[in-house]
């Protein structure tokens, strides 16, 4: 959801537009839609591949009545065109608005089941990366728009960001920055702290450990001695995300699809370690990454072994990070909320931004 409130907001700071946000029933985004000013929705929604057979009739179902209340709030809110970021809760919009232009944003670089369906409606098919114009047969409908990033992130130097944790500005200790996401990568928390004492001698580290590891990192924080207990700075979340990315030399992550914009915005090397127990999407995001000279990939079954050699060989050798970073940059697409917003403009049959 964050890349489509990225390209809303590079939409009405250009243009004077009503948007209608339709999520499902129960969705966890409304709250966030709300806060940001749009007017949002809901309708029945449910996946129908890969559910059980007991499921699948009340998925249906589910579906059908779906499909029916979008031509309802279609019919009242008479939109010029649709943006759909993926998701089967797009699906009886899609349905139901088939005759209405669409852009499609495809966020990792291999599309899941959802997404194909989808890219079906698409007038337009906006990508993260050039990879991933191998999945789509009609090329003549893609569009690298890049990741669109959340303004909240633009706003950060390093220098900003230094003064935000009360850092050294100096480069002379890395800074190592460990993220999860907001519930947490355990198998990288429990590397982390296994091994923290010997990486606190070599960097600074930024933790953000997700709400369910937070306990065993705060107390792991209590029991390391001075001075290297100032040098981890532990959370279990953090708001201002982009000040930690604009902080750090080095990110070690998963690899989701924010990756591939966030780390080439922020010129970050990176050590990824896809999520191994869900479709490829992450593998795929980090094989990339690593292709282009970016990134190094760590398998989540190696991770105790071999996270610790890993990074050293990286914090300390500040040419190997010097190279990554150049070609972190590269891969940068700093305009891709508005390379997307001028696609919906156009295709709505306005003049392009």
């Amino acid at each position: 959801m964050y890349p489509a409130l990225a390209v809303h907001s590079a939409l009405i700071s250009k243009r004077s537009v009503e948007t209608l946000w339709v999520g499902g029933e129960g969705g966890m985004e409304e709250e966030l839609v709300n806060r940001a000013g749009i007017q949002y929705r809901s309708i029945p929604a449910a996946g129908v591949h890969g559910v059980g057979l007991r499921a699948l009739p009340g998925n249906i179902a589910k579906l059908t009545r779906g499909v029916m209340a979008s031509r309802r709030i279609l019919r009242e809110f008479k939109p010029d065109v649709l943006f759909f970021t993926g998701g089967y809760v797009a699906a009886p919009m899609a349905l139901a608005g088939r005759r209405i232009p669409t852009v499609l944003y495809v966020p990792d670089i291999e599309p899941g089941l959802a997404l194909k369906f989808l890219s079906r409606f698409a007038d337009v098919i906006t990508v993260t990366a050039p990879d991933s114009k191998k999945y789509f047969p009609r090329p003549e409908r893609l569009v690298l728009s890049g990741y669109p990033l959340r303004a909240d992130l633009l706003n950060w130097s390093r220098e900003k960001a230094i003064r935000h944790f009360g850092l050294d500005a100096s480069r002379e200790m890395p800074t190592l920055l460990v993220t999860g996401g907001s519930k947490g990568a355990r198998s990288i928390n429990t590397a982390i702290r296994n091994h923290l004492p010997e990486l606190l001698k070599i960097a600074r580290i930024i933790h953000i450990t997700g709400s369910l590891d937070w306990p065993v990192l705060e107390q792991a924080a209590k029991e390391l001695a001075q001075p290297i207990r100032s040098r981890y700075h532990v959370m279990p979340y953090l708001h201002e995300m982009g000040a930690a990315l604009a902080a750090a030399d080095l990110v070690l992550s998963r690899a989701g699809a924010s990756a591939l914009g966030e780390y080439p915005f922020f010129n970050l090397p990176a050590v990824l370690v896809p999520y191994p127990y869900a479709w490829r999407y992450q593998k795929v995001n980090a094989d990339f990454l690593a292709q282009q000279n970016a990134a190094l990939i760590l398998q989540d079954e190696l991770l105790e072994d071999k996270l610790l050699p890993v990074l050293k060989d990286l914090l300390l050798n500040n040419h190997k990070l010097e190279a990554m970073r150049s070609a972190m940059k590269k891969l940068s697409h700093p305009q891709a909320a508005d390379a997307i917003a001028s696609q919906l403009v156009k295709l709505a049959g306005e003049q392009p931004l």
